[in-house]
């Protein structure tokens, strides 16, 4: 039977005390650096493994930390889990994720049972249907650790990382200007969510540099984030009817691959331009093509997981807090 190695085979094997050698794999400030040395050395050795049960008993931590985001499926997310995963797993701990698939109360449900598994804190970006934050607000203010990427909660005080929605959306738009076109539509998320104010916020200020007047019958908002593929198809169909527009504006991923999907099958001899956010690896062999912006999503991850593990490992209260935005980059494609 395979028997693992304990603190105290290391300490008999080099004829120190078990406090000393649970210092030194801690990298206590009161160990030498030349003891130090000795018991890694002969740890990594014998392939020791710290036991992580009697761990989070002593020090009353679970050395995991808990993720929400609406779907691993979407490449955002996914390139944004790498991110968090290769910070988390660098400092010792393990990632828990859960989907929301842009549902509130899938949310709400996997937000508690995050807390219940006693997780050291929280990374979450929150779904396309969420209203309500109480759920989160109520474990924030019990101290749990919280910080949110992409999808923001302005109101919570914690570190947020998000990526700059307004001059993405601005250099997407003023794109499509530049291709001559006029009358152009945007297909919008939830009209919560910080993404969606930022990403119209840039496509209206594009509009208005070029004295092109906002027309409000030409925004459509997706309460379901795309989740509803009838309400995407729908909202596009309304677009394309009547009056058809020279090109559409999409707000995320998901609802890019639902309007070209649309198009496709609504509006095959069109020529209206699309552009829209996507991180999508196959997104130059959409038909029809997407000129995309692309977010930082591994840096957003790692950002948002170092931030995370500064608050969970600090040995004050912070009450200081960041809002990191990182650069967003166009990507022209067949436009």
């Amino acid at each position: 039977m395979f028997k693992p190695t304990t603190i105290k085979d290391i300490a008999k094997a080099l004829n120190l005390s078990t406090s000393t050698v649970s210092r030194a794999l801690r990298g206590g400030y009161e160990i030498s650096e030349e003891t130090k040395k000795i018991v890694l050395d002969y740890a990594e050795k014998v392939n020791f493994k710290r036991n992580p049960i009697a761990l989070s008993l002593k020090e009353r931590r679970s050395y995991s930390i808990g993720v929400i985001v609406c779907e691993v499926a979407n490449q955002f997310f996914s390139q944004a889990i790498d991110g968090i995963e290769s910070v988390a797993y660098s400092k010792g701990y393990h990632v828990i994720i859960s989907q929301t698939h842009d549902s509130y109360d899938r949310e709400v449900i996997n937000v508690e049972h995050l807390a219940n598994r006693s997780i050291d804190g929280l990374l979450v970006s929150l779904s396309a249907e969420t209203k309500d934050y109480s759920h989160l607000e109520k474990l924030h203010e019990q101290g749990l650790p919280i910080v949110f990427f992409d999808r923001v909660l302005n109101s919570m005080n914690t570190h947020k990382v998000s990526s700059n929605n307004v001059k993405g959306a601005f250099e997407a738009t003023e794109f499509l200007i530049k291709k001559g076109c006029k009358r152009i539509a945007h297909l919008a998320n939830a009209s919560q969510l910080s993404i969606t104010a930022e990403r119209q916020k840039g496509y209206e200020e594009a509009l208005k540099k070029h004295n092109i007047p906002v027309d409000d019958k030409l925004i459509k908002y997706c309460k379901h984030g795309g989740r509803d593929k009838m309400e995407v198809e729908i909202a596009v169909r309304e677009f394309i009817d009547h009056d058809p527009p020279d090109a559409i504006f999409v707000a995320s991923d998901r609802l890019s691959t639902g309007c070209l999907s649309t198009l496709k099958k609504y509006a095959t001899n069109s020529n209206i331009l699309v552009a829209g956010f996507s991180n999508s690896e196959l997104v130059e062999l959409l038909n029809p093509s997407l000129s995309y912006i692309r977010q930082p999503a591994f840096e957003m991850g790692k950002k948002a997981t170092e931030m995370l593990i500064n608050i969970i490992e600090s040995k004050y209260p912070i009450e200081e807090f960041e809002s990191i935005m990182l650069d967003t980059t166009l990507h022209p494609n067949g436009a």
